[in-house]
């Protein structure tokens, strides 16, 4: 194989699914017309609580490495893993794609298709507060210029490619020291995109207008903690938290991406754990952005639509109403993506 048909990329396993989630994506890597190289780093609760600095530092020399990573599940008894990863590779913007999926029963009728572009640090969860005496508390909320220029630059450039316009949404009319330099810094970045509409909406109008009419937004940028209420309210209008991928970035003083970490939604779900049952579609997904990313669209996009093919097709795990086994749905998946490989699709 040439070298633009080899992909190398950091693979973090955590605990309880991780080892079936990896196994899911193992399966789809070896039938792919191209090599994929996982580069392993133990990041599960049992190591950690032996060597946690050990671990990071493997993380962190083999991310630097190869610039990308997938990362299963990580339960969070000693540390949050997310947020020392976060904190460690300087991630500040996190992107949601979150689309309606044939065949998973809703309470909404209408079509989702929208991409939440959120700053992934400051707002009111850099700061757990602290009581005032027994009657009061409070926390300091942050908004700082570069993690609101890279997040603004990643969404005007997504939408650049996607034929679509941006909103930026806060409550910067009663936020309005942070919540205005937000929506200072986005309307800066938004002229240099002036092909891309931008337009500006109170977070809790946003809510209500994306449920009335949600064919009219695909990028969404947004302060931390909205973005964290947003992607859950999304996430529940296509009927499913756990049916979704997500991706960290860092970037440089440019604004250009320099490392990304993919990472299915979904806990370690303990209870069923190694025993074949759980679904792999986050997992998949989460994989299928990072070739994306990589340069390798067609496979991407092969493998992220062969996911929702297989799902509209009726073939499901247990926790949609079906009655496959892990590896029996991701065998599908597969079939599902080799049929639109079809003709010839090369690897980027």
């Amino acid at each position: 194989m040439s070298p633009a048909e080899t992909l190398d990329l950091a693979e973090f396993h955590g605990d309880g699914i991780s080892a079936e989630l990896s196994a899911a994506v193992h399966f789809i890597a070896e039938r792919m017309p191209m090599e994929v190289r996982f580069h392993d780093v133990d990041l599960s609760l049992e190591r950690r609580a032996t060597d946690a600095e050990a671990s990071y530092q493997e993380a962190e020399a083999a991310i630097r490495k190869y610039g990308v990573a997938i990362k299963y599940p990580t339960t969070t008894d000693i540390e949050s893993p997310n947020k020392v990863l976060r904190d460690r590779f300087d991630f500040s913007v996190i992107h949601r794609p979150v689309t309606s999926i044939p065949g998973v029963k809703t309470r909404y009728n209408g079509v989702v298709n929208l991409n939440i572009v959120r700053i992934a640090v400051g707002g009111t969860y850099e700061d757990a507060g602290r009581r005032i005496g027994s009657e009061a508390a409070v926390s300091v909320r942050v908004i700082e210029r570069r993690p609101s220029f890279q997040a603004a630059k990643f969404a005007f450039e997504l939408a650049q490619k996607l034929e679509c316009g941006v909103w930026s949404a806060s409550k910067y009319t009663i936020q309005r020291a942070t919540d205005g330099l937000f929506e200072e810094v986005v309307a800066g970045v938004a002229k240099d995109y002036p092909e891309v509409e931008h337009k500006v909406e109170l977070f809790d109008a946003l809510l209500a207008k994306l449920i009335m009419k949600s064919e009219d937004y695909q990028v969404v940028v947004t302060p931390n903690e909205y973005g964290d209420f947003l992607s859950d309210t999304a996430c529940g209008m296509i009927g499913s938290i756990g049916l979704g991928a997500s991706a960290s970035y860092s970037f440089d003083d440019a604004g250009n991406v320099t490392l990304a970490m993919f990472d299915p939604a979904g806990g370690t779900a303990p209870d069923i754990a190694g025993k074949g049952l759980c679904n792999p579609s986050a997992a998949l997904w989460a994989f299928g952005m990072l070739l994306e990313h990589q340069g390798f669209r067609a496979l991407g996009g092969a493998l992220n639509d062969a996911v929702r093919d297989a799902i509209s097709a009726g073939k499901t795990t247990g926790d949609l109403g079906g009655s496959m086994g892990t590896m029996e749905f991701t065998e599908a998946v597969w079939e599902a993506m080799a049929a639109r490989l079809t003709g010839g699709v090369k690897a980027s």
